[in-house]
């Protein structure tokens, strides 16, 4: 009966180290595949940008109605928007709104006539290791090269296929 015991309590010390050990190399494993290296790392969320159909009423919503300070309405001609800043504290909403024929914001407004949430930006401390990186992992930009964004800084998007449907901007910080 003893044997018993000992054989049961063996098998058991036996999976449970077993188990320990699969934790242990999964752990490890995550670290070392997973998190971007010491090349770059993810900063604070800037923004998340809302597609609007009428800029100038989503202003009044934001300033008059809810009291938040925003910018001026900016145009940016290289990215085919204007933009109006929404100040919130610990981040900003961007208002977009089409500037041309061919804005990608037009797109956009027309499969969703009363806009919506666009994309959200991510800061980065090193874009260019960033882009690297990421294109070494399979995930696809949505140009070859960083732009110049409505901060005056170098920004990236990267595809919503290969981020769970979201369009993520990276903006270097």
């Amino acid at each position: 009966m003893a044997s018993v015991v000992l054989k049961v309590a063996v098998s058991n010390l036996s999976r449970c180290s077993h188990l320990s050990f699969l934790r242990a190399c999964s752990t490890t494993a995550a670290l070392r595949q997973g998190v971007p290296g010491s090349l770059w790392k993810l900063g604070r969320l800037n923004h998340i940008a809302i597609a609007v159909p009428d800029i100038e009423k989503a202003t009044s919503l934001y300033r008059d109605v809810l009291g938040a300070t925003v910018s001026d309405k900016v145009p940016l001609p290289e990215h085919g928007v204007y933009t109006v800043f929404v100040e919130l504290g610990n981040t900003k909403l961007e208002l977009l709104y089409p500037l041309g024929e061919k804005s990608p914001i037009s797109g956009f407004l027309q499969k969703n006539k009363a806009g919506g949430m666009h994309h959200i930006c991510i800061e980065v401390d090193d874009i260019k290791a960033a882009i690297l990186d990421l294109k070494a992992k399979n995930i696809r930009t949505l140009s070859a090269e960083p732009r110049i964004g409505a901060h005056g800084k170098p920004v990236m998007f990267l595809h919503p296929k290969d981020c769970d449907g979201v369009l993520v901007e990276l903006e270097e910080a």
